[in-house]
């Protein structure tokens, strides 16, 4: 009986250890729906398991999800475009660094017979474009998801010193890939990042109505999640995935997506 137990102990031990180091061989990234919904990350996350042996579960939710997760130690690392909520999120000692990786622009997309004319009269004018929606109250459709995209949008709002309420104003309180959808069947305009509507465009009937404004830049960063929030943070793999997308090749990697198909990287990548 005492032989069988210390064999049964020694196989639990091993089977205990095997788990903890496959558990050490995967990491959680908590990013934007821009960053999945554009295809970007079915397209590095391959190559990154290939580099490292290290697989990745990514949940993608918007900027303001994606940072309480980091807060509750529900995440490894995370990949968000909402620059002073993750310095925030860093100084509150919840991550251990922030770095730039890229960056692409927000515009503002609308139907194509573009109702209140803003492509002729603010085609690089976002601030007047917004002005002009809401003395009209037409349709618009906004995220309503506290993610990074929301938060710029409500960030031009506020420079517009505008305060937008009212039916014309539609919450929908989704991702960017299902708002497009949203505003493409009500005949709305949205602001959304550049990537996603490009890897959209040939299922929708919006086109850009306003774009190259410097109020629609739109930056992404890296933060990798303190260690001290719980036993199960996997720091060492998230350092090895922000090494990796700042390094040489994940910076060129990210060049080269989208010029295939668009003509055009989805992304720029900007890491110093």
């Amino acid at each position: 009986m005492k032989r069988f137990l210390v064999i049964a102990l020694g196989v639990l031990l091993v089977f205990t250890l095997l788990v903890g180091c496959s558990s050490k061989k995967e990491i959680i990234l908590s990013t934007t729906t821009s960053t999945q919904d554009s295809g970007l990350l079915d397209f590095l996350i391959p190559k990154f398991t290939k580099d490292t042996g290290i697989e990745v579960k990514v949940i993608a939710v918007g900027t303001g999800k994606a940072l309480q997760m980091g807060k509750d130690g529900e995440a490894d690392v995370l990949l968000v475009h909402a620059k002073a909520s993750e310095e925030e999120f860093v100084n509150e000692g919840h991550g251990l660094e922030r770095k730039d990786v890229m960056y692409n622009d927000f515009i503002l997309v609308g139907p194509e017979e573009d109702p209140l004319k803003l492509k002729e009269s603010s085609p690089n004018d976002i601030l007047l474009g917004l002005k002009t929606i809401a003395q009209n109250q037409f349709r618009f459709v906004s995220r309503g998801d506290d993610s990074g995209t929301h938060k710029k949008e409500l960030e031009i709002w506020k420079r517009a010193s505008i305060e937008p309420e009212g039916d014309w104003y539609i919450s929908a309180g989704s991702g960017m890939a299902d708002v497009l959808k949203i505003a493409n069947e009500k005949k709305g305009y949205t602001i959304t990042d550049r990537a996603t509507y490009l890897s959209l465009r040939t299922t929708l009937d919006l086109d850009v109505i306003i774009e190259k404004d410097e109020n629609l830049f739109n930056q992404y960063g890296i933060i990798p999640v303190n260690p001290d929030k719980n036993d199960k943070i996997n720091s060492a793999g998230a350092k090895a995935f922000m090494g990796w997308i700042l390094s040489e090749k994940g910076q060129k990697l990210i060049s080269e997506f989208g010029v295939e198909e668009f003509g055009m990287p989805l992304f720029v990548p900007n890491a110093k």
